[in-house]
C-alpha cells in the first residue's frame, strides 16, 4: 500500500495544487489580490537559501507551493488506500493542510497565527486550501478505488458502526493479502 500511497499521493497532490491555483489566479484577477511570497520566504527560511527582500523569485515560490502541495497528496492517498474516503475525509484533510501552513509559517517567523489576519484575507485562504483539499481528495479517491474498498471499508463492511464485538480483520485481509 505504501508505494501506491506514494505514487497516487504525488499525482492527487500536484493535481490538487494545479487546481487551487487555478483558482487564486481567477480570484486575484477579480479581486486585485497580489501574489503571496510566503511559500518562497518559508522555504529559504527553512533550507537556509539566502533571503530575497521584495518580490520572491516564482521558481522559489512555486517549488514549495507545489511541492508542499504533492508531498502532502500523499498523506491523502495514504487515507483514501486505508478505506478513508469522500467528502468527510477531505475535510479532515482541509485542517490537515491548513495546519501544515501554518506550521511552517509560524515556525519559520514568516507568518502570523490566522486568528490576527483581516478576515477577508482568512476566508480566501480557508477557501483556496479547501480547493486543494477536495481536488486533491477526489482524485486520491479515484486512484484507491481501483484497488478496492481498503482494509478501514471492509473492516467496516463486516458490521456498520463501531461495536466492542467486532474485532480487527485478519492480518491477510487488512493488507490486501
Amino acid at each position: 500500500m505504501i508505494k501506491r500511497a506514494l505514487w497516487q499521493g504525488l499525482v492527487a497532490g500536484t493535481a490538487g495544487g494545479l487546481v487551487m491555483t487555478l483558482g487564486e489566479k481567477i480570484e486575484q484577477k477579480v479581486t486585485a489580490r497580489s501574489d503571496s511570497h510566503v511559500p518562497a520566504r518559508v522555504l529559504e527560511r527553512l533550507t537556509g537559501m539566502r533571503e530575497q527582500s521584495g518580490k520572491q523569485p516564482l521558481a522559489v515560490n512555486w517549488t514549495m507551493h507545489f511541492g508542499q502541495a504533492a508531498l502532502l497528496g500523499v498523506l491523502r492517498s495514504a487515507m483514501a488506500n486505508a478505506g478513508l474516503r469522500g467528502p468527510v475525509a477531505s475535510a479532515q484533510f482541509t485542517v490537515v493542510r491548513l495546519t501544515n501552513d501554518q506550521l511552517l509559517e509560524n515556525a519559520t517567523g514568516v507568518g502570523a497565527p490566522p486568528q490576527t489576519w483581516p478576515r477577508g484575507e482568512l476566508v480566501v485562504d480557508l477557501l483556496h486550501k479547501a480547493v486543494y483539499a477536495f481536488t486533491t481528495g477526489a482524485v486520491a479517491d479515484a486512484l484507491a478505488a481501483r484497488n478496492g474498498p481498503g482494509p478501514g471499508r471492509r473492516h467496516a463492511a463486516l458490521r456498520p458502526g463501531r461495536h466492542a464485538g467486532v474485532g480487527p480483520l485478519p492480518r491477510r485481509d487488512a493488507y490486501g493479502r
